[in-house]
């Protein structure tokens, strides 16, 4: 049975992209995100009576496909996909500011997560943070309303104004403003937008072709980053236990999906395989998984409303049941 590095080096063959395949899946999603995004501003715009529910259809279609090319853009980001390419870089550098993730914060927070994930004293950077079941009881009062905010259900149900708008990009410009000015672009650039929509065209066409595609886009992919790491079954350990090809297996889920949001999220449900090896393409993670019996001994969860449940009411991580745990199993300070 193949483990830590042994198991890496077996999914090196898959590491390999294939460049037409890159290219397709890019230029198609992003057509058709163009193409839902010009019927959401026409029907919204020109559209009466029941053409307002065709403005409604592509607005939640311009959702749904932004969460796609936002997994296509993280894959570019991660170097797995179009390197060196000119092109690609201009169209993942403008979708980047877009979807208000500026690119000096994102890759550098999500790289730290890659590195550190499942560790218990580095993890919160660029991941909800995790404390331990005393480190929970010993802290302060704010400290602890903190914590549960980050983890609240609300914080990725608002994600659009708390993790991209605030936490993106007027936190990292107040720390660090020479650092992160593309953050204070990034905010021009979109408030600028949202209003130029607004007094020109209305408030429902700013709605449904601006505010309701980001809501929603971001809402789903805040959640689909929680539950990637914060599942039963998920393990954490200190900085000295900690083992990468461990973390990949143990701390990441694979998200069962029917194959319609397996197309939407680029198989980002396959974390476990990806967080392995972050250079396997999106769409040779099945490829990988189905070649690898190692990789198909997974923890899983879904986006049933059972599993949603379950994942939202983890809190804190108990060493002795070596387990999350939630307010029910937590003795009140």
């Amino acid at each position: 049975m193949l483990t830590g590095k042994e198991l890496i080096l077996a999914t090196k063959s898959f590491a390999k992209e294939i460049r037409w395949k890159s290219w397709f899946h890019t230029i198609t999603t992003l057509i058709l995100l163009v193409a839902s995004i010009y019927g959401s501003f026409y029907f919204s715009t020109y559209g009466k009576g029941y053409e307002i529910l065709a403005g409604i259809g592509c607005s939640v279609a311009t959702a749904l496909l932004l969460s796609r090319f936002f997994i296509i853009f993280h894959d570019f980001q991660h170097h797995t996909i179009l390197r060196k390419s000119f092109g690609a870089e201009v169209i993942f550098t403008l979708f980047g500011a877009y979807m208000i993730t500026p690119p000096s914060i994102w890759k550098r927070s999500h790289d730290h997560h890659h590195n550190n994930n499942a560790k218990l004293y580095s993890a919160s950077i660029g991941s909800f943070p995790i404390m331990t079941r005393q480190k929970f009881m010993e802290a302060s009062k704010s400290d602890k309303f903190e914590y549960l905010a980050i983890r609240h259900p609300l914080n990725m149900f608002f994600a659009y104004f708390t993790t991209f708008l605030y936490g993106m990009c007027i936190q990292s410009f107040v720390s660090n403003p020479r650092k992160h000015w593309d953050s204070l672009i990034v905010l021009i650039f979109h408030f600028s937008t949202a209003i130029f929509l607004f007094v020109h065209f209305g408030w429902l066409t700013w709605f449904l072709t601006f505010f309701l595609p980001f809501f929603i886009s971001h809402m789903l992919g805040s959640y689909l980053f929680y539950a990637q790491h914060n599942f039963p079954g998920a393990t954490f350990r200190s900085n000295v236990e900690w083992n990468y090809a461990n973390a990949a297996l143990e701390s990441s889920s694979y998200m069962v999906m029917n194959p319609f949001m397996e197309w939407v999220t680029a198989n980002i449900g396959y974390h476990h395989i990806h967080h392995l090896n972050s250079k396997i393409p999106f769409y040779r993670l099945p490829e990988a998984m189905a070649a690898i019996p190692e990789l198909q001994v997974a923890k899983v969860t879904t986006l049933k409303p059972s599993d949603i449940k379950a994942c939202l009411k983890l809190k804190v991580w108990d060493p002795e049941k070596n387990r999350m745990i939630g307010f029910d199993e937590l003795e009140t300070a």
